[in-house]
């Protein structure tokens, strides 16, 4: 463990919240109530709006094509007005902010049906899809099935005639009738597109390719061609919904309806038409559907949806309540303090569409590689139909060649397979109480090479807990605990309360002091019937003349010293409760080749016990707030990129300072804002959970990339050198694709294995 000195002039305390300055100087945090200025803590994602400018969330129906999503999405931002618009083809989401949206909406209806036929826009509300209402793919694509049938059953008979009788035109015909069936509404389509200047997208691609096919006299082939690939694009359909659906069943808890309380009867309404101030009810089983506080019955609760914890929380009249939880045991009367669009279960699915709508690098330069990717393996095509034809005279040969790279150039695989792994990696975390503020966060956390940590909330529990009375001379323990907590009656710091809560923890009696004094720093100084009290650090005792030498501590926490009438009595050692998985999870992430770090306001002392007892690397102690981020940086630059994990409102400045800012979920809302994680849990477990997601994520996304080129670009060498055909090539497009996508789902089973281990 490396021991790093304080830096000269740096005080001993950390800020703790409550603005009090308080007594005891041995290393408890006193966190300043200073407003910090934290432009800079906003999301590195989210570029603030001018004022009159509105951000919407719309629904794209019927959308099926990534690579047309990106177009889409390219012409709505060079719209006038159009501050902002981003397509999340993995939700069928337009986020878009832009002046006049009213009347912008007809422009992005028409954009969007121009480059894919069908595409419906409309606002999104927050009403939860009844499970009745949901259709599957294959209910959705029943045409298609029918004509992909009817189009393979005759192409069978054609291909079997044509080995039967090879000079009847029966099978000619059976092939021109199949390819009518399976290829009409392609042509069709591709024919209106080009009408609208889109020349490069895949009907076309694939209406050329198939034509050329029946030019040069490969009927079967067309044929054959354009069946694999319709089934290609039926079983991508299918592959991706079902990924798409499983991502947003795992992170939407939002409940259809709720029971709400009439007297002695229960009525089932709407979830959405639930108001402040109704009674629920929740039975046995039940998901919790709203945010609130339980007014009757006694149960255990299943927070693990939302947080994944899997510890079981005990809940009562009084208690707050978060929606999707699940009751375990009781029946619960509920009071909704919140309606559905402002519920726990509505704000993580919100967080979660809103991080898929932030696209990494990775996503942005595949986007931007398909618009040249196609035009220039068109190209290539023309040129090998063309040249080699008037050098050989080969021209059926170069031809075909030239066919299947065009089938090859649609760029769909690419485009679809890196969004829909980032979003799976975002659904995997929000299974595990981690929130992913972006496909960038993610990014990021994957290269990190440094784990850096505030310890009060992060590596403890935030709570000052009595953890031993030492008795020197005549006075007892209990005694020792008695007299403390008289003095500290008045205190709000918390040490001074977790004193006067243990004494009532045993019923104690305890009696404000007559008179009492503080002394700036160091304790303070109280007058009883039965004798003058010292209550606070050695260096208050030394200040008036008593004896220490007795006093000997070696223990972590803030050793609060007891003294009457001159003579030392005894000490309290009050400390912060270090989280029961700080150390294992350390050690995962050590095991992650991570570097762990520690940067806290607290004593070095204090500090040193800490990362003893858990095995963090570094420790850096009795730092200012704007001490944290230049340590911080000190950090990167030996090590490399850098994750802090803070919760407190003066960590803001340096997780947005950080490579990857994470916050605990139950830190301050300016730590929550700033970051680009937030753990729900509040576990210290989260940390090389999110790290493995993330590293998951981008291993998954960078396999498909490559996949995805080395198969087009092998088939592409394969086909120049006469060693492939066009099944092949469509394999190579729709074919990949769909592999991608199975690939890109497995981060979210991967999750699933890694909590339930």
């Amino acid at each position: 463990m490396k021991e790093v000195e304080r830096v000269p002039g740096t005080p001993g305390h950390e800020a703790c919240g409550c603005g009090h300055e308080h007594h005891h100087e041995h290393g408890h945090e006193e966190h300043e109530h200073h407003h910090h200025e934290h432009e800079e803590a906003a999301s590195r994602e989210t570029v603030p709006m001018p004022e009159g400018v509105e951000k919407r969330v719309y629904i794209l129906e019927n959308l099926g094509c990534a690579n047309c999503a990106a177009k889409m999405e390219r012409m709505i931002r060079e719209l006038p007005g159009v501050r902002m618009a981003t397509i999340t083809y993995a939700t069928k989401q337009l986020a878009v902010a832009a002046d006049h949206q009213e009347a912008l909406l007809p422009e992005f209806r028409r954009i969007c049906a121009s480059i894919e036929e069908g595409v419906t826009v409309t606002p999104r509300d927050y009403t939860p899809v009844k499970k009745q209402e949901k259709t599957s793919v294959i209910q959705d694509k029943k045409a298609d099935i029918l004509a992909i049938a009817v189009g393979a059953v005759m192409f069978v008979a054609g291909e079997v005639i044509e080995h039967l009788y090879p000079a009847s035109l029966i099978s000619a015909i059976l092939f021109i009738a199949a390819y009518v069936i399976l290829g009409l509404g392609i042509i069709w389509t591709a024919v209106k597109n080009l009408a609208k200047g889109h020349v490069f997208d895949e009907n076309f691609l694939m209406s050329v390719a198939t034509l050329a096919a029946f030019a040069i006299g490969d009927f079967a082939e067309a044929v054959g061609v354009m069946l694999f690939y319709r089934v290609g694009e039926l079983f991508e359909d299918i592959a991706v919904s079902r990924s798409r659906s499983q991502i947003m069943e795992a992170v939407d808890l939002r409940p259809e309806v709720v029971n709400i309380v009439h007297g002695d009867e229960a009525e089932s309404i709407p979830a959405q038409d639930a108001k402040v101030g109704d009674i629920i009810l929740i039975r046995p089983g039940d998901r919790i559907p709203l945010d609130g506080v339980i007014v009757e019955g006694r149960s255990q609760i299943d927070t693990s949806p939302v947080t994944g914890e899997p510890v079981p929380v005990n809940v009562y009249p009084g208690t707050e309540v978060y929606s999707g939880c699940v009751n375990d045991q009781g029946v619960l009367k509920m009071e909704v303090k919140k309606p559905l669009s402002e519920s726990m279960v509505t704000r993580i699915l919100d967080s979660v569409e809103n991080a898929a709508a932030s696209k990494p690098k990775i996503d942005r330069f595949i986007t931007k590689f398909a618009r040249i990717y196609t035009p220039v393996v068109v190209a290539v095509a023309v040129a090998t139909a063309v040249i080699p034809s008037l050098v050989t005279g080969e021209w059926n040969h170069w031809i075909y060649t030239a066919i299947t790279f065009l089938v090859i150039s649609c760029p769909c695989a690419l485009v679809l397979s890196v969004p829909l792994a980032f979003f799976s990696g975002i659904g995997a975390g929000s299974k595990r109480g981690i929130l992913f503020k972006g496909g960038v966060a993610i990014e990021a956390l994957k290269d990190v090479k440094a784990i850096v940590m505030d310890k009060t909330g992060t590596i403890t529990k935030g709570n000052f807990v009595v953890q031993q009375v030492v008795s020197l001379k005549k006075l007892t323990q209990k005694q020792i605990l008695t007299i403390a907590a008289d003095c500290e009656l008045s205190s709000t710091h918390p040490i001074g309360t977790s004193i006067v809560s243990a004494a009532r923890e045993k019923n104690l009696e305890l009696s404000s002091p007559k008179e009492a004094e503080e002394i700036s720093g160091k304790g303070i100084r109280a007058v009883f019937p039965e004798g003058t009290v010292l209550c606070g650090s050695k260096g208050l005792l030394e200040k008036y003349g008593v004896d220490v030498s007795e006093y000997k501590s070696d223990l972590y926490g803030t050793e609060v010293l007891v003294a009457v009438d001159g003579e030392l009595e005894g000490y309290l050692v009050v400390a912060d409760v270090i989280k029961p998985e700080a150390g294992a999870s350390v050690k995962r992430m050590k095991s992650q080749n991570l570097i762990t770090a520690m940067l806290t306001g607290d004593a070095r002392d204090n500090a040193m016990a800490v990362a003893k007892e858990t095995g963090i690397d570094e420790v850096h102690a009795q730092l200012l707030p704007e001490d944290k981020l230049s340590h911080l940086k000190q950090i990167r630059k030996e090590h490399g990129s850098v994750m802090f994990v803070g919760d407190g409102i003066n960590d803001a400045p340096v997780l947005a300072g950080a490579d990857v800012g994470a916050a605990m979920g139950n830190g301050a809302d300016a730590a929550i804002e700033a970051a680009d994680v937030v753990f729900m849990t509040s576990s210290v477990d989260a940390i090389p959970e999110a790290v493995s997601i993330a590293r998951k994520t981008g291993k998954i996304a960078m396999q498909n990339v490559v996949f995805a080129l080395a198969i087009k670009f092998l088939i592409m060498i394969l086909g120049f050198t006469g060693y492939a055909n066009m099944w092949m090539a469509v394999f190579a497009d729709t074919g990949v694709a769909m592999l991608c996508v199975l690939n890109s789902i497995r981060i979210l089973y991967a999750s699933q294995k890694s909590g339930n281990a």
